[in-house]
């Protein structure tokens, strides 16, 4: 459920126009709605209730800062990829102790940086990242708190960019090679062995694949323990999909309904890694018509936001509903929504039918709360635009939009 309705005309944020909001802070800008941050995340929470968890948001679906702070106050911990989400979920006030680090490359700098935090625990992907922080821990004086990232594979019927639990996905060690490896772990001086984990996609539709996975983890919970190594937690990932083209993808309660009945009686705490599913529906991006371009076998709509701005449907071709958020009903046509950028993929949509805008007019890309402004870029040497959020009537500038100086602020 998200909170952009048409009121009297015009397409709302909460209480508040988008016309309003351009009008203030000009386009593009992403605008967020905290009455539905809140409510996805307490749909979550509420969703696993019967067995005890920590959500931990995955930062790399929005990482600004305001953002991460609406998350903390509601108790969150944070996934995290990176020293600088690190960085971003520590200053946001989520505590430490509920972060747990992700991502098959993490450096020794990073690794330090956790460690000194007092972060829950480290997700391992290889054998050789189990040594690196082994040996990272021992020159510090401290043990580190590891799962390892166990590959189950199983397909989790998304786009093939967003599967991540396949055999020939670089994320998580072999199954097959994971019981040897918990034994090899739990024999060094330095590494706290207290948790598994599995993450097999992103933007998932069907839940079926989160049982085949959660199942095969049982099992080798069960095989980890019979080895005499006691495990406290098992973080089954995100990936849960939202609403991007009039298919509606599985509620939070059936997600936890496939889970729960196969995890509850291990005795491990569960954590959860939603990212997408509780910013998606949370942000829109906001874009001016520049102009309406006409030739022999196109009609292209050509707006102030690009493909520097929202990355997916270029990356993925991915589908965002786009709305004019005054809809002034002159007809549907079917037309190409693009940017300025000087990129024939520079585009929004493709042989899209739109209710037909004049130039000047504001659209609203929709679903676009994840991985818009945490994939945007500076590309064509394009400032990036402003970030508000909206609560009710309220509305806060929570990041400025940048200026040409702003590009060159680092350079020599």
């Amino acid at each position: 459920m998200h909170w952009f309705q048409q009121k009297d005309g015009a397409l709302h944020a909460d209480d508040v126009p988008l016309t309003t909001i351009a009008e203030q802070y000009g386009t593009p800008t992403f605008v967020y709605s905290q009455t539905t941050l809140e409510h996805h995340i307490d749909t979550i929470d509420g969703a696993f209730s019967a067995m005890d968890h920590l959500t931990c948001y995955s930062v790399k679906a929005n990482s600004t800062g305001a953002v991460l702070r609406v998350l903390a106050a509601r108790g969150m911990g944070a996934d995290i990829v990176s020293g600088g989400e690190l960085f971003r979920a520590l200053k946001a006030g989520i505590p430490a102790e509920k972060i747990v680090f992700s991502g098959v490359g993490k450096t020794d700098e990073e690794i330090k940086y956790a460690l000194e935090s007092g972060i829950l625990m480290f997700n391992i992907e290889s054998e050789s990242e189990l040594y690196a922080i082994d040996r990272v821990a021992g020159t510090m004086g401290k043990k580190a708190p590891i799962s390892f990232r166990v590959n189950p594979n199983v397909n989790p019927k998304t786009h093939k960019y967003m599967a991540t639990g396949l055999k020939k996905s670089k994320f998580g060690v072999p199954q097959n090679f994971a019981l040897a490896l918990y034994v090899k772990a739990a024999a060094l001086d330095n590494i706290d062995v207290i948790g598994i984990d599995a993450h097999i996609g992103s933007q998932l539709t069907d839940v079926s694949p989160y049982r085949e996975a959660v199942e095969k983890l049982k099992e080798l919970v069960d095989a980890i323990k019979a080895k005499g190594i006691e495990l406290s937690l098992i973080d089954i990932g995100g990936g849960l999909g939202i609403n991007y083209k009039e298919k509606f993808p599985p509620d939070p309660k059936e997600w936890a309904e496939m889970v729960v009945p196969v995890l509850k009686d291990t005795g491990c705490k569960l954590l959860l890694e939603p990212g997408r599913s509780i910013v998606g529906n949370a942000g829109v991006m906001i874009t001016k018509v520049i102009y309406i371009k006409r030739n022999e076998e196109k009609t292209f709509i050509i707006v102030d936001g690009a493909m520097n701005d929202l990355m997916r449907p270029t990356l993925y071709d991915s589908h965002h509903t786009i709305v004019p958020v005054v809809d002034r009903n002159t007809g549907v046509e079917t037309v190409d929504i693009v940017g300025p950028i000087c990129e024939s993929g520079d585009f929004l949509a493709h042989d899209r039918e739109i209710s037909m805008p004049e130039e000047g007019d504001i659209l609203a890309v929709l679903s676009a709360g994840a991985y818009g402004r945490s994939m945007s870029s500076n590309y064509n040497s394009r400032p990036r635009g402003a970030e508000v959020m909206v609560n009710g009537k309220e509305v806060t500038l929570i990041a400025e939009r940048e200026s040409f100086e702003d590009l060159i602020a680092k350079e020599k």
